[in-house]
């Protein structure tokens, strides 16, 4: 399962409100993606999120934001935000076409762990 079909799959509706006449439906947190390997990392894309575009909703993405990697990898370090802490931080604007071969390295998403 690549990027693109992992955001399609975890794609779910967290809450409904109203806001000035209209109602505002909020986009669920998506699970950590684990990978084959035991490789784990949050993989996710929405409005308020480091990705392009910061829309909800969409099944298209070009970058996602990641987090909290199980372990370091050098594929994804130059994007982390504390590169002192390479498990501990966000990866902003990570290319899906990277976040793929990272997912392929590890032997591809097998599960996702809440």
């Amino acid at each position: 399962m690549n990027t693109i079909e992992w955001l399609h799959k975890t794609l779910k509706h967290e809450a409904s409100f109203p806001l000035n006449g209209r109602i505002i439906d909020i986009q669920a947190r998506r699970p950590r993606a684990v990978c084959k390997d035991g490789f784990s990392i949050s993989i996710q894309a929405g409005s308020s999120l480091y990705c392009h575009p910061r829309q909800d909703w969409l099944y298209e993405y070009d970058s996602v934001e990641l987090g909290f990697p199980s372990d370091p990898d050098d594929l994804i370090e130059e994007y982390a935000e504390d590169p002192e802490d390479l498990t501990g931080t966000v990866y902003g604007y990570v290319p899906v076409e990277l976040v793929d071969k990272l997912l392929e390295k590890h032997g591809g998403i097998v599960e996702e762990d809440e």
